[in-house]
């Protein structure tokens, strides 16, 4: 069973936008923090938005202003919405609860989704 799905992501011109969800399975939805993440080629994954159960909201600074993250309760699903999307946006995103969620004593990921960003 899929616990995090994450979708989306495309291919994208600069200045543009993309919706991303993160579908959660039930019983790991309610009443935790859902982070999104991202890692682009090359590179550490970095949180770049954070939100509570309680719908409190935390950006990293390269996603302030562009970026809203928002969780629909009723769907068990957690949207990222980029707007102004840059080159440096280029990368595989994920999410997942805080603190990630561990399956048989293992850090669980999905499988993310591809956003990519050019001309």
């Amino acid at each position: 069973q899929a616990h995090l799905v994450e979708s989306g992501g495309d291919l994208v011109q600069p200045g543009g936008s993309l919706r991303l969800s993160c579908a959660v399975s039930e019983s790991f939805f309610s009443r935790n923090t859902i982070d999104w993440y991202r890692q682009a080629p090359g590179k550490e994954r970095e949180r770049v938005a954070r939100i509570t159960d309680g719908g409190s909201t935390d950006y990293a600074a390269s996603a302030k202003g562009r970026f809203t993250i928002f969780r629909d309760n009723a769907k068990n699903t957690v949207y990222l919405f980029m707007n102004s999307l840059e080159f440096d946006d280029t990368a595989v995103y994920y999410c997942n609860t805080d603190p990630p969620l561990r399956i048989n004593s293992k850090q669980y990921w999905g499988q993310g989704t591809q956003v990519t960003v050019s001309s």
